[in-house]
């Protein structure tokens, strides 16, 4: 993309573990329209990848710890945000988690752990970055989650995942109300498939996959790039009047009843 539409923009980016990361898809395309980014990294295992990774902007690309079930680091990051901005326009917010055990067998045996867990780290943390973000939004914003089609429809095997997404999604709308009035606006991309090393943890994901090949309409998933298209889409003017929605990126699968 060679218009800079985000050029000015700063950006915070949450949740980029590799390079397959669809954060990281998104951070680019960012990127590429003009916007500065700062990254979080959560724990120092993945340190060095994110690392490596934002290296490609060039050394001065910032980079600050955050475990975001943790709002003593959620603090501690925004601290450090506010070291090298006063301002922010744009974030990402990429991150989900369920224990793997609650991914594989059937959604009645989640346990009250795993539930916690997932919407904590899933859901929660969206209302808890957007609280610390909202003060450096000072000229409006953009606020951007990642969702998918298990919040809405059983998707076996996505489990506590797909009610911790529906939780994600109904904050994305009371967070679009409570902060309409400062110009922040609040989305939710939902993606189809995508090869991600997430989308691994999900058992029978290759079927999925194909199943979406045969289904949509446009015979396919979505690929990285187009992800990125509509994340640059939702943080610019074109998207002024755009807030509490899922959009759905999915090769339209979403629209078929059978």
């Amino acid at each position: 993309m060679t218009q800079q539409i985000l050029a000015g923009k700063v950006g915070l980016v949450f949740g980029v573990a590799n390079k397959r990361s669809i954060a990281w898809a998104i951070a680019k395309a960012w990127a590429s329209a003009g916007a500065r980014l700062i990254f979080n990294y959560q724990g120092e295992r993945l340190k060095e990848n994110v690392e490596e990774l934002v290296g490609e902007f060039g050394e001065q690309t910032p980079l600050f710890p955050c475990d975001v079930s943790n709002d003593d680091e959620i603090k501690a990051f925004f601290e450090n945000v506010r070291g090298q901005t006063d301002r922010v326009d744009l974030m990402l917010h990429s991150l989900a988690f369920a224990p793997r055990e609650a991914l594989e067998g059937d959604f009645v045996s989640t346990t009250r752990e795993a539930f916690r867990m997932a919407h904590d780290i899933s859901a929660y943390s969206l209302v808890a970055l957007a609280r610390e973000a909202t003060p450096l939004m000072t000229n409006g914003g953009s606020i951007v989650a990642m969702t998918y089609y298990g919040s809405e429809k059983v998707v076996p095997h996505y489990n506590v995942m797909g009610v911790a997404k529906a939780s994600l999604e109904a904050s994305t709308r009371y967070l679009a109300y409570d902060l309409g009035p400062k110009k922040i606006r609040v989305n939710c991309i939902s993606a189809g498939p995508v090869q991600t090393l997430a989308a691994r943890g999900i058992s029978g994901f290759t079927s999925m996959l194909k199943h979406y090949q045969e289904r949509a309409p446009l015979k396919r998933s979505c690929d990285p790039s187009e992800l990125g298209a509509t994340g640059v889409f939702l943080a610019s003017d074109g998207a002024a009047a755009i807030t509490g929605q899922v959009i759905y990126v999915d090769g339209g699968y979403q629209v078929m009843g059978m």
